[in-house]
Parts: C-alpha cells; structure tokens; sequence
C-alpha cells in the first residue's frame, strides 16, 4: 500500500514500544523518508539524550525537543518521536498539522519485557525525580491519547502483526478523512 499525498505520518508511544524499529519497516513499506528525532536532537547537541538530561536537566531537555520538532519542515516522512515529545503541545500541534499522529499503545508489563532499564537512555518524567516504569506510564498515557489521531494496540504484537495492524488502522484513518 504505498502512501499517497506530501503527509508525514508521526508514531509517538512510550520508551521502547517500538516507534524506530516500527517506523523504518512502516516507511519502508509506505515508501517514506524516515527521521528518528531522538537522533536529530542528538546530532544537534553532539550529546546522547541522557547527557542533556544530566548536564542541563529536564526542562532544557524539553525545550531542546520542542525546538527540534516545532521547525520540522519535511514531505512524505515518517516521524519516530522520542517518547517525551507529548510533553510540548506547541511540538504536538506543529506535528499534527504534518500528517496524522499514530499512538502506539502497549502495558507496562509489555514494556517491561521490552525496555529493561532506563539508565543512559535519555527518559525523563515531569512529575517524579525517581523513574519508575508504572507511573511512567501513568503519566504519559493520557497525553498519547489527547494527541494520537489513530490509537493501535500492539501489545504482545510480533513486528509483522503489528505493523499489519498500523497499516489496517491508517486506512480506516483515510477512509474517515474521505481519502
């Protein structure tokens, strides 16, 4: 099914769901550019995430993936957000107005099959110095679900029903839109 138009389709979801893993396959398979932000925020900064968390801290880590997503200008590319992203609405409204927005919804239990530990792995909580996967979670889900245009439940999804999965919830996405 290739993808159609000059849209951008953006996968937000919680630390290690699988938005780049995911989202190459996807863009591969829609024949679309891929860009991982939390890569471009990176090669920004010349530091890993988890070194702009600890040398600047939470809020200038914010404000560096907010710049970095507000000024996307791309075509026909599919956008791996860090899973933080929905802590900026201004980067969330700009995204939206891109292409629709895929929530990649998952459990803590899945996740934590998944991830293991977040140590060095650039994951931050606006709400609690101590990170803990649960109420990670707790606090992420809401916005995922506030931003997300299409919600797609992977949980205990292989990469290829997944992605079956993604491509069957984006043509019901499509043909609500008329497209």
């Amino acid at each position: 099914m290739p993808f159609s138009g000059t849209e951008n389709i953006t996968l937000i979801g919680m630390p290690g769901v699988g938005k780049s893993t995911l989202g190459v396959v996807l863009a591969k398979v829609l024949n679309l550019d891929f860009l991982d932000t939390d890569l471009l925020i990176q090669q920004r900064a010349r530091k890993t995430l988890q070194q702009i968390i600890d040398e600047e801290g939470r809020e200038r880590f914010v404000a560096r993936e907010n710049n970095a997503l507000s000024n996307l200008s791309c075509e026909r590319t599919l956008i791996s957000t860090g899973g933080s992203a929905v802590y900026s609405a201004e980067a969330m409204e700009h995204l939206r107005a891109l292409g629709p927005i895929i929530y990649l919804k998952t459990t803590t239990e899945d996740l934590a099959s998944h991830l293991g530990t977040f140590e060095s792995r650039g994951v931050i909580s606006l709400k609690n110095d101590v990170l803990d996967l649960a109420s990670l979670h707790a606090e992420r889900a809401p916005l995922y679900e506030r931003y997300a245009d299409v919600v797609v439940d992977i949980a205990g999804l292989t990469v290829r029903e997944a992605l079956s999965k993604i491509l069957a919830a984006l043509d019901a996405y499509d043909d609500r839109r008329g497209l």
